[in-house]
């Protein structure tokens, strides 16, 4: 096999969020992510999401001061 597919690098992306991936694991990811156009923007979206969660929380914690 040449590398993860799609569906496992998704998969690896976000169990990064939870724990630290191996470093076979990441240069998988990284080399899978230099030959996709869809799981790149996936990996955007998903960290577009996770900022817009935390300012999120930080505007919420304000208004219950």
């Amino acid at each position: 096999m040449l590398g993860p597919d799609c569906r496992e690098v998704t998969r690896r992306v976000l169990l990064a969020e939870e724990t630290p991936l191996t470093l076979g694991e990441r240069l998988g990811v990284r080399f899978h992510m230099l030959i996709c156009k869809a799981c790149p923007k996936f990996a955007r979206q998903l960290s577009l999401m996770r900022r817009a969660s935390e300012r999120w929380r930080q505007y919420s914690s304000e208004d219950e001061s």
